[in-house]
């Protein structure tokens, strides 16, 4: 099966994808009371968790690529349109202050640009060439990975930007919600999450959505940890930009730790804030000039800097 701009192919695509099913048994749910209606919703979503699990294995496999290409300096780059595609940007722009990333390390693209976070971009999600263009603007190449999203597994967009980054050399994942769809089978590793139709006939973004944005946090949060962003299930790497992040930052640094305050904020002087280099201060006994170098030398891993400061 392969995508179609025929309007009447299309229907009959479309028709044939369980993400779009018509359920004739909710076709009276206008009618419910409104507690009846939240209770047919919970229940709906529940069963997305135990739909992720079937695609663990792929979801796995899929995670230590990206890692090892990340791990080269490589970038991780979502790709899709309308729900998928803000579901990625959302997931890329929460990676700098939840993991202190660089810029442009993670990146989320959405058909049609900033503009579709909050408006529909016609035709946007049906240009290939689009997806094309916009993975040119940020010279995709071998040590990258480009993910696309999209929950019926056949926009143009994501399949196109799929297709354009694996003949670019670059890993591609391919994230969809109906089995053997064209996202899948054009990227190296394809992730089927069938949550079956919708409460409201082909509304994805609801448990097809909510499936993605499961395996979205999975893809970005295991990568990170991989990377070391992570001292055990504390986030070492946080950037502290506002006071709420501040102290946290010294929540973890006290966990990490078992230090008294007095030794936390002079930790954290010595090393101008960053959570990391404060830990090895106190638990490695080191200046910070000498932290920020373990660390580096170290590739950033806390544990094998831990292991350089007591040698």
């Amino acid at each position: 099966m392969t995508p179609t701009s025929d309007p009447r192919g299309l229907r009959a695509e479309l028709e044939t994808l369980t993400t779009e099913a018509f359920r004739p048994e909710l076709a009276d749910i206008d009618r419910l009371p409104t507690a009846e209606i939240a209770r047919l919703m919970n229940a709906e979503d529940t069963t997305v968790p135990a739909a992720v699990a079937t695609a663990l294995p792929r979801i796995a496999a899929a995670i230590d690529a990206v890692a090892a290409r990340m791990a080269r300096g490589g970038r991780l780059v979502y790709a899709g349109a309308g729900t998928a595609g803000r579901l990625g940007v959302l997931d890329a722009s929460e990676c700098p202050p939840t993991f202190n990333t660089g810029p442009g390390q993670v990146v989320g693209l959405i058909a049609g640009g900033p503009e579709a976070m909050v408006t529909s971009v016609e035709g946007a999600e049906d240009s290939a060439e689009l997806a094309r263009a916009d993975l040119d603007a940020l010279k995709i190449g071998p040590d990258d990975t480009v993910v696309g999203v999209s929950a019926s597994g056949r926009t143009p967009y994501a399949i196109g930007a799929v297709a354009h980054a694996r003949a670019a050399g670059a890993l591609t994942v391919g994230l969809s919600c109906n089995a053997g769809s064209p996202l899948a089978a054009a990227a190296e590793h394809g992730i089927e999450v069938v949550v079956g139709p919708e409460l409201l006939t082909g509304s994805t973004r609801l448990k097809a959505g909510t499936a993605q944005k499961l395996v979205l946090n999975m893809i970005s949060t295991i990568t990170m940890i991989r990377l070391g962003k992570t001292y055990g299930n504390l986030m070492v790497d946080v950037r502290a930009s506002n006071e709420k992040l501040r102290a946290r930052s010294r929540r973890i640094v006290a966990l990490a730790t078992g230090a008294g305050d007095d030794e936390i904020e002079r930790a954290l002087t010595a090393t101008g804030g960053e959570v990391k280099p404060a830990i090895l201060v106190v638990l490695g006994g080191v200046d910070g000039p000498t932290a920020a170098r373990l660390l580096e030398e170290s590739g950033g891993l806390l544990r094998a800097a831990l292991g350089a400061a007591a040698d």
